[in-house]
C-alpha cells in the first residue's frame, strides 16, 4: 500500500506544478510555490534525502504533471530469464529504465537490453502495464507506470554495461537478490507465467 504521507506529498507536488503552469495571478503563483515547498518538506522530514536533492529530482519539472514510465525487457533463453546486476545497489533486475523522449516503448526495451546486457533483441509484444503503487516496491517520490515488453535475442553476447556489473540467466527457483526498486519477485513470477502460457492476455492495472 502507498504510504499516506508519500501519497499526500505527490498529490501536493502535482497540484503545485500544474498550478504554476497555468496560474497568471501573482498571489496564486505564490500559493502554488508554497504548496510545492510543503511537499518538499514532507519528503525531507520522512526520508534521509536533502532538501536540495528533493527539489532537483522531485520538484523541478514544469508543465502538466504526468506519471513517469519505466520500461522493462522480458528476455528468456532456455526457460530462464535474463537479469542484469545493477551497480547502484548490487541487486538484479530485468534490463530497462526510464523511457526517453524520441523513442517508442519497444525501442526503449531493445536499447536498454543492448546497453545493459550486450544482447541484441527484437521486441515482440507488451505483457503488462503495472502501476508501481499497487506492488511491493519501496516508497518513491514519483508515480510510475511500469511496462514489461517481451523481447527475443537475435544477436550479441553477454557484456555488462555502464550501469551494470554482470549479466545472467536464471530459473524461477534460482533467482538472485532482486533490485526491488526496479522489479519484484512477484513481477518476475508473472513474467514466467507468460513463458509457460504465451496466449496469456496483457495485464493492465
Amino acid at each position: 500500500m502507498e504510504l499516506k504521507w508519500l501519497d499526500w506529498a505527490k498529490q501536493m507536488q502535482a497540484m503545485a506544478q500544474t498550478g504554476l503552469t497555468y496560474a497568471t495571478d501573482v498571489y496564486d503563483i505564490e500559493r502554488y510555490e508554497a504548496l510545492r515547498q510543503m511537499s518538499i518538506e514532507i519528503l525531507a522530514e520522512y526520508t534521509s534525502v536533502s532538501h536540495e536533492k528533493i527539489s532537483l529530482a522531485f520538484a523541478s519539472d514544469n508543465g502538466y504533471t504526468t506519471p513517469k514510465v519505466d520500461i522493462r525487457a522480458v528476455v528468456f533463453q532456455d526457460h530462464k530469464i535474463l537479469l542484469v546486476r545493477e551497480k547502484m545497489d548490487g541487486a538484479w533486475s530485468m534490463p530497462g529504465g526510464w523511457s526517453d523522449i524520441g523513442y517508442s516503448p519497444k525501442e526503449i526495451a531493445v536499447k536498454e537490453t543492448q546497453e545493459e546486457s550486450g544482447f541484441d533483441t527484437a521486441a515482440v509484444r507488451l505483457l503488462a502495464v503495472l502501476d508501481k503503487k499497487f506492488h511491493n516496491h519501496p516508497p518513491s517520490p514519483y508515480h510510475v507506470y511500469k511496462m514489461f515488453i517481451l523481447c527475443e535475442i537475435i544477436g550479441g553476447k553477454a557484456i555488462a554495461g555502464v550501469e551494470t556489473s554482470a549479466v545472467g540467466f536464471f530459473g524461477l527457483d534460482e533467482l538472485p537478490e532482486l533490485s526491488v526498486e526496479r522489479n519484484t519477485v512477484e513481477q518476475v513470477q508473472l513474467m514466467f507465467e507468460y513463458l509457460h502460457n504465451p496466449n496469456k492476455e496483457v495485464i493492465v492495472d
